[in-house]
């Protein structure tokens, strides 16, 4: 490094230092004005008090009182009101899981419920070539009804989109296939039917789309 640039180095930090220095001079300049403007109020104040009698002196210092008070009870509206609000959002987010909580209690068991409807629906499709075998059907469908009329009444109903436009939050689509006397994306078969609960979907229906 070159004699010229040392100095210019040189130059450069009395210059960062002389900057410091005048920042730090400055901070302590408007200390000392601040706490001498502070001590000029307080000792003005003390001053008029001495003028003023003692009744006089005695309003105003009820009047600070007062003025502490109103601030101390407008604090502590703005608590009561925040802790309010707070308590009500707690309370309706508590309504809101309980209501949601008595809605889906019953979603595992339906679900498990499910195979057992399958298992029917399946055995129906059999073909009946005797008496006995069309007895056992006929009690077969009567249960199928009846497992689906108990659980429609707690809120699980099926899905049979056969026809219906595909709509991939409530079908699965198993594959896509031309089908010239559809339109596109119309459900044309259904390898296993949906169920929903309360509006929400716990199972859905596995179909063929056409392409």
């Amino acid at each position: 490094m070159s004699e010229k640039d040392k100095q210019n180095q040189d130059v450069e930090k009395n210059e960062a230092l002389s900057e410091e220095q005048m920042e730090a001079a400055e901070e302590q300049v408007k200390k000392v004005v601040d706490e001498a403007l502070e001590e000029a109020v307080e000792a003005a104040e003390e001053d008029n008090l001495a003028d003023l009698s003692d009744e006089e002196r005695k309003i105003i210092e009820l009047e600070k009182a007062l003025e502490e008070a109103e601030a101390k009870a407008a604090e502590n509206m703005d608590l009561a009101l925040r802790t309010k609000a707070e308590a009500d959002n707690i309370r309706r987010r508590s309504e809101k899981e309980v209501i949601s909580a008595r809605k889906y209690a019953i979603e595992k068991f339906a679900e498990e419920l499910l195979a057992v409807v399958d298992s029917l629906e399946q055995g129906l499709q059999a073909k009946a070539e005797h008496e006995e075998s069309k007895a056992m059907k006929e009690g077969m469908e009567l249960t199928l009804k009846l497992t689906l009329s108990t659980l429609n009444k707690f809120g699980v109903e099926q899905l049979n989109p056969i026809e219906e436009v595909f709509d991939p939050q409530l079908h699965e689509a198993m594959t896509m296939v031309p089908s010239p006397d559809h339109e596109k994306n119309t459900v044309i078969d259904v390898f296993q039917k949906g169920y929903s609960l309360n509006g929400r979907v716990i199972r859905p229906a596995r179909v063929v789309v056409a392409q």
